[in-house]
């Protein structure tokens, strides 16, 4: 699997990713034409600057192996239940489990905190250690009201393979890119010439 280059940008947003954190999580390994992979989570310091990148964790959070594992770890199991659910094929109950768990790792309601210079208020804690649980549980709850909200019906898969990406439909569009459009139907003319032939 290649990892990209720290900075390098990767292809454009699919559609939807904008407003599902989630579909972008699933969309950050990529297959390429001829097989190969790359991964934007690939190492600490890719899932440190793709967090950053999506508002879920500052520039300076320090990732590990062991935390840039749990965010790949996510991803595969989301993406799991985005295929299940494009497929209309049951769910695997440790998806489910991993996505549930992710979403209550955390506390959900704002806490009471108090400043002694300027008194109480309340916040959703997220101290440097429990960065990487808050991440999961934003991208676990995004996910789980993709599934179960309204644009559940417009999630597919890309219609150019190798392309392993996710989208939301719009229109009669099933492709995650114009690349991916064009290699499509570049594909199909190439199938109607050899098939005329």
């Amino acid at each position: 699997m290649e990892e990209p280059v720290i900075g390098q940008p990767g292809p454009p947003p699919a559609q939807g990713e904008d407003e599902h954190l989630s579909l972008a999580l699933v969309n950050s390994v990529i297959t390429l034409p001829g097989g190969h992979t790359v991964d934007f989570l690939g190492t600490p310091a890719q899932a440190n600057q793709w967090l950053t990148e999506h508002g879920l964790a500052p520039v300076d959070a320090g990732m590990r192996e062991m935390c840039a594992a749990q965010v790949r770890s996510l991803r595969e199991q989301i993406r799991s239940l985005f295929a299940s659910r494009v497929e209309g094929l049951p769910a695997l109950p440790a998806a489910v489990s991993a996505v549930n768990d992710a979403m209550t790792r955390v506390p959900t309601a704002p806490l009471l905190q108090w400043d002694d210079e300027t008194g109480p208020y309340r916040a959703t804690p997220h101290p440097t250690t429990a960065i990487v649980d808050h991440a999961l549980a934003v991208l676990a709850a995004d996910a789980a009201d993709l599934l179960t909200g309204p644009d559940a019906e417009r999630l597919t898969a890309c219609g150019s393979a190798p392309c392993t990406r996710y989208l939301l439909r719009h229109g009669r569009r099933h492709w995650c890119s114009t690349r991916c459009g064009d290699r499509a139907r570049a594909a199909r003319a190439y199938a109607r010439r050899t098939t005329s032939r």
